[in-house]
């Protein structure tokens, strides 16, 4: 039975995601008077809002789910290598239902603000529906991709028929069969819907701004006997994906690129191209991310399987970026998505040559003609990483609005804390680990940092932490530094904060969102910051007064 929402607590957790669902599990383990709260209907974040035909993982399974119960571990059969949107919110259900976390959540409690209040050291909240509670701290569990974007057309109101963005796909079903749909958008979330709906509908027509590099997800079936085996090498799995850059089972081939002949090398792309996940991409040449050459030569590949599998070579080339070199932004998988305009249904459109003009009561008119339609897809994106923070209004010391502080950008102190804003926590915040890393990875590592640090502080009587602006200023440096020999800085991605259909960032403007260091050695720096007593973190007693230094273990005087 869900307890009665108080009116007071230790720990609030906002969202009820992969983060969420992990973050209430280590304090109900504490015996912390903490709670969920989850704008939306149920749990799941991301796999309850996007159920568009074709939403998956492009992680394996199996490197998906969590690793902190090795009873769940044996309990849950994955009956994909990359499961599907319906199959991984019964997962995430499992697992609140398994643990009782369900209790511990309210949903439909949209917090719409978040103040601290500075005597006291609490968090004074304000949901949607004007019910108020404090608490002394606050966890971000917030989707990096949860606060969609859409267009900005002249007349989107005016369509008569179905329009809906991919995030807010109808949770109903949509009867596509025979329908003219208009899908617009080509990114990740727009290559898995054009892939999985054209075969089903009457006519399909693409309207694409900016082409994205795409692989194969080569997805099947696991069996009972691979599950089987893959239980009984969890350890060795979480190991592999402990040492990885992105953690995932990837691992990059440490030869150099220029050390391979090209004939080797385009014998182990054309290997990894064909076998599932991100083996082309994570498994491939460190220099393709940081050498311009290299990169060169891996793009020119990735172009030539694509026109492999486009008939229509004058279509293939628009289906080829220009902009930038494959894998210097978030790469897309797809199942039958440069297929799907082999077929006579499926047609594209290059608003990048005929913009689009306006939505119309029929469909769509761009500079060149008129389109009638039965249903529109906005596949257009997200205000990535800081979007879901910014949708609420949180006032740190003297009032400063954290919009306001990460206008031109985020700055934060390992991607968990920010300065002016104590006792507040962000496990899978902009610039962590969590940000460019197989997700639920980066988070169990966000998650169990955060987690110890209240420990820290619960131990040893302390109430109130602050990242020094010292400290933040030192992390965000680090995060912009790493920038620099990656090809990314020069992409137009999320990863780099470029969204046009988002205030502020239609020129393009580098934000440093991720950290792009590798897991390996983001985790090394976040334990050695809580080894060192918090080093560049202020601690506050319950006396008020600025904390002595305290040697490990030492009580702080009250």
């Amino acid at each position: 039975m869900r307890r009665e929402l108080s009116e007071n607590y230790e720990v609030v957790v906002i969202g009820a995601g992969v983060c969420g669902i992990y973050q209430i599990k280590k304090f109900l383990d504490l015996g912390i008077n903490a709670t969920v709260l989850e704008a939306e209907s149920d749990l799941g974040g991301t796999w309850y809002m996007n159920r568009y035909p074709g939403a998956r993982f492009d992680s394996e399974s199996h490197t998906y789910g969590y690793s902190f119960s090795d009873e769940l571990l044996k309990e849950w059969h994955w009956k994909e290598r990359f499961s599907s949107q319906p199959e991984n919110l019964r997962y995430l259900n499992f697992v609140a239902d398994k643990f009782d976390l369900r209790e511990h959540m309210h949903f439909n409690c949209k917090v719409d603000s978040a103040y601290f209040e500075e005597i006291e050291n609490v968090w004074n909240l304000t949901l949607k529906d004007g019910r108020k509670l404090s608490t002394r701290f606050l966890v971000m569990g917030v989707g990096l991709l949860a606060a969609p974007t859409y267009p900005r057309y002249e007349g989107m109101d005016s369509f008569k028929g179905r329009s809906f963005h991919t995030y807010h796909w109808p949770h109903e079903n949509v009867d596509l069969d025979g329908k003219k749909v208009a899908v617009i958008g080509t990114g990740a979330t727009g290559v898995q819907v054009i892939g999985a709906i054209a075969p089903i509908v009457g006519e399909l027509t693409v309207f694409q701004r900016r082409p994205n590099w795409t692989a194969p997800l080569n997805n099947g079936k696991i069996s009972e006997e691979e599950m089987d085996d893959i239980r009984s090498r969890y350890d060795e799995i979480w190991e592999i994906c402990k040492r990885t850059p992105g953690g995932f089972e990837h691992e990059p081939d440490r030869r150099g690129f220029y050390e391979v002949s090209p004939e080797e090398r385009k014998a182990l792309w054309d290997r990894l191209y064909d076998e599932p996940g991100f083996g082309i991409w994570l498994q491939n040449f460190r220099e393709i991310f940081t050498d311009e050459e290299a990169n060169a030569e891996i793009s020119k590949y990735i172009a030539s399987r694509i026109r492999q599998r486009v008939n229509d070579p004058d279509l293939a080339e628009k289906l080829i970026p220009r902009d930038h070199g494959f894998g210097v932004q978030r790469l897309p998988l797809e199942t039958n998505y440069l297929e799907a305009y082999n077929q006579e249904n499926v047609r594209l459109v290059d608003i990048s040559e005929t913009p689009i003009q306006k939505v119309t009561e029929n469909g769509l008119r761009t500079s060149e003609e008129d389109f009638e339609f039965d249903i529109i897809v906005y596949a257009t994106g997200f205000d990535a990483i800081t979007g879901s923070f910014d949708r609420v209004d949180i006032r740190g010391l003297a009032g400063e609005k954290l919009k306001d502080k990460w206008v031109d950008g985020p700055s934060t102190f390992l991607g968990m804390m920010v300065n002016g804003f104590p006792n507040l926590l962000m496990p899978s915040g902009p610039q962590s680990g969590s940000a460019s890393t197989n997700y639920p990875r980066g988070i169990e590592n966000g998650v169990n940092w955060c987690t110890q640090l209240l420990e820290y502080m619960w131990n040893r009587g302390f109430v109130r932490a602050e990242a020094s602006l010292e400290a933040e200023e030192r992390w965000t440096a680090h995060v912009t530094k790493m920038y620099s020999t990656m090809l990314m800085r020069k992409a137009k991605g999320w990863f780099t904060g470029y969204n046009s259909n988002v205030d502020g960032h239609e020129h393009g403007r580098t934000r440093y969102f991720v950290y792009n260091g590798g897991t390996p050695k983001y985790v090394q720096k976040i334990n050695e910051v809580a080894e060192r007593d918090y080093e560049g973190i202020l601690l506050t007693p319950s006396s008020g007064l600025p904390p002595e230094h305290l040697e490990p273990g030492e009580q702080p005087r009250a």
